[in-house]
């Protein structure tokens, strides 16, 4: 089971032999991570985004995910690593995180979450561990366009918890969430309404969240996203309030990177976070488009 507020030490410290695995499955992942990154932009520096091959459509680096699906039949990855200071949990953590999407039909989205390795201080001790894995899906139940806003649905299953310290947010056992997502006035909005069932030490507690990020072209190649989150905090009796701002690049419409930080607005909340990241659509389908 995944540490939680109130925990008191790393899995990762539990005895020498525990901790040399558990290294070696993170540097395993790491490397992993960076194969997939480097396999994803040799193929995006071969040339611009080959005609017919759809854009991406990127949720990081903010909290919310838009309402809308990466397009039918092409893998998407959203692949970033982001440096954390004082969370209620670690005084500093550098993780690594991963998200793999790919569309089964045009209402239908299968989606794997990962976190393959964090390095974290805490309690004046240093510990390298796994984070979570999750499952799930996203599907589309009102499809919108322009001022219009397409509203969905999704869920993900936690399916194996890691030892790294959590965020402020913690890691849902199982996460249930509404989206929107619509243009207005020049400006595009994602909104989530969450609902969590966070567990520790065995005891099942709800957690509700809220999410609102705009973004805008300054160009066309770059974009500005502001956000601010709302998060309760079951087991720490309290509530995680953040904002956040990120510049998005996108040298061809299969690749956008992204930079940024966030900053949270009260005790419990992590009080800064910086992050780099990318995410690529792969520019060939996995199977025929049928007619």
């Amino acid at each position: 089971e995944k540490r939680r507020p109130g925990d008191t030490a790393f899995v990762v410290r539990a005895t020498p032999g525990l901790r040399g695995r558990l290294i070696l499955q993170g540097k395993y992942a790491f490397l992993l991570l960076l194969l997939t990154t480097g396999a994803s932009l040799s193929a995006a520096q071969q040339a611009a985004s080959p005609a017919g091959v759809p854009a991406a459509n990127p949720a990081r680096p903010t909290v919310s995910t838009p309402a809308t699906l990466t397009p039918v039949g092409f893998l998407q990855f959203e692949n970033g690593g982001m440096n954390a200071w004082h969370s209620p949990e670690f005084s500093t953590q550098l993780n690594f995180n991963e998200v793999v999407k790919v569309a089964v039909a045009s209402r239908l989205e299968l989606m794997a979450v990962t976190e393959p390795i964090a390095r974290s201080k805490a309690a004046g001790k240093i510990g390298t561990a796994s984070g979570g894995y999750a499952l799930g899906w996203q599907a589309v139940l009102r499809p919108g366009e322009g001022t219009s806003p397409t509203v969905a649905a999704s869920y993900l299953r936690q399916v194996y918890g890691g030892s790294a310290p959590d965020l402020d947010l913690g890691s849902p056992t199982d996460s249930v969430i509404f989206l929107a997502s619509a243009d207005v006035w020049g400006f595009h909005y994602d909104t989530n309404a969450m609902f969590n069932r966070m567990m520790q030490n065995g005891v099942s507690r709800p957690q509700f969240g809220q999410t609102l990020s705009v973004s805008h072209p300054l160009s066309k190649q770059f974009s500005l996203s502001g956000e601010l989150w709302h998060f309760t905090q079951p087991f720490l009796h309290g509530r995680a309030v953040g904002n956040l701002w990120a510049l998005g690049y996108t040298p061809q419409a299969n690749l956008v990177w992204d930079a940024g930080f966030q900053r949270g607005l009260t005790g419990t909340s992590t009080h800064w976070e910086a992050f780099v990241g990318f995410t690529y659509l792969l520019p060939h389908r996995l199977w025929r488009q049928t007619k």
